[in-house]
């Protein structure tokens, strides 16, 4: 475990999380495998450890700053989302015969053609003042971080244990409360759980240098509970393009016995993948730290 104050350690967690999301830019212009969902990532770790470690910040500079992330992430989302539902399709496609095969890929192609345009407005915007606007706001947060002066004297290793803290606390809480949400609200509940496990892990990845094992460890199980529900999320946002799509086919007269097969599909993905979330959460059971 590091001995050394809360400043410098969340300097040096922001600096790395800052030159995560930069390094990302060239290869989102590129288009490159991977590099819309690598800067979405680095876009919101960054965004989610200003607010885990808020206490330690002026929120006065800071809270502009998350703002202006969730607009980048956003942007980047649209074309993420796009790009993981034609790589599904395709996948569905690719399995299947008849109906289903082509109704897969006219749902890749559409997801496909939105994944373009997505990412050409990605590149408008990174182009444009307000992403340069961002990038001067990074460089400043890099270089001059906003630190509270007598919180970011204290030691690191007593404030990030408490931040871990407080976000495994929240995610326990959402957990225990799950069998208690009517069934209607249930994949929105689940999709705060994913949340809120998701910040817990980017908090447990900025302690793990001052913390050492034990933050890494419960980063490990985050991401495991984030991955398992994410699988969920995105089954769930597969099925809702289906219904739609099938809708449509519907309305002008088409046959949609092939949507409603993919249909099906991504309907047992979504239950499959929900009978992994109890082991995944089962490290919650325990309290974090004294």
């Amino acid at each position: 475990m590091s001995t050394t104050t809360t400043g410098p350690a969340l300097r040096a967690a922001l600096d790395a999380d800052v030159d995560r999301l930069l390094s990302a830019e060239p290869d989102v212009r590129e288009d490159l495998p991977d590099s819309v969902h690598q800067m979405r990532v680095a876009t919101r770790r960054l965004r989610s450890v200003l607010r885990s470690y808020r206490k330690v910040l002026r929120r006065s500079e800071t809270d502009e700053l998350r703002d202006e992330l969730r607009w980048l992430a956003g942007l980047l989302g649209e074309a993420r989302d796009a790009e993981v539902r034609a790589e599904r399709f395709t996948a569905l496609a690719d399995e299947r015969t008849g109906a289903q095969r082509r109704a897969g890929r006219q749902l890749a192609k559409a997801e496909r053609t939105r994944y373009t345009t997505a990412h050409r407005t990605v590149v408008d915007e990174l182009d444009g003042e307000r992403y340069a606007r961002l990038r001067e706001r990074l460089d400043r947060l890099r270089n001059r971080p906003p630190l509270r002066r007598k919180r970011a004297r204290k030691d690191a290793a007593k404030h990030f244990s408490g931040v871990l803290r407080d976000d495994f606390r929240r995610v326990r809480r959402l957990v225990r409360d799950e069998p208690e949400v009517e069934e209607s609200e249930r994949t929105e509940h689940m999709h705060d759980i994913r949340k809120a496990a998701k910040r817990l892990r980017y908090s447990a990845d900025a302690a793990a240098p001052v913390l050492g094992g034990p933050a890494e460890e419960l980063s490990s199980r985050a991401k495991k509970l984030q991955s398992v529900l994410g699988d969920h999320r995105d089954a769930v946002e597969a099925m809702d393009t289906i219904r739609a799509r099938a809708v449509t086919a519907a309305t002008r007269g088409t046959d949609t016995t092939g949507y409603e097969g993919l249909y099906e599909a991504e309907s047992d993905a979504a239950r499959k993948s929900l009978e992994q979330y109890p082991a995944a959460a089962t490290f919650l059971r325990h309290k974090y730290g004294n």
